[in-house]
């Protein structure tokens, strides 16, 4: 599995407690369409993130990822600079 497939897989795992509506997860699903997380639920989730991946994501970041697809890049990205 490449790094950003690994990514993606934990990702997904951390996914899994807040995915009420058991979306079937792509790189394409939104976290505010798809899965209709709100606000505190976005803000657990990027905790959660940023515990499993020791980073840090911005407030500005934040505001720019809309898809997991768009996660993973910013995790892996992330993980680079560190």
């Amino acid at each position: 599995m490449s790094d950003r497939q690994d990514v993606f897989a934990q990702v997904a795992a951390q996914i899994e407690p807040f995915n009420k509506k058991g979306v079937t997860l792509a790189d394409g699903t939104s976290f505010a369409k798809d899965l209709e997380w709100d606000s505190l639920t976005v803000m657990d989730f990027v905790a959660a993130i940023e515990d499993e991946f020791d980073i840090i994501i911005t407030m500005n970041m934040q505001a720019e990822i809309e898809t997991i697809g768009q996660l993973v890049d910013a995790v892996l990205k992330l993980r680079a600079e560190g």
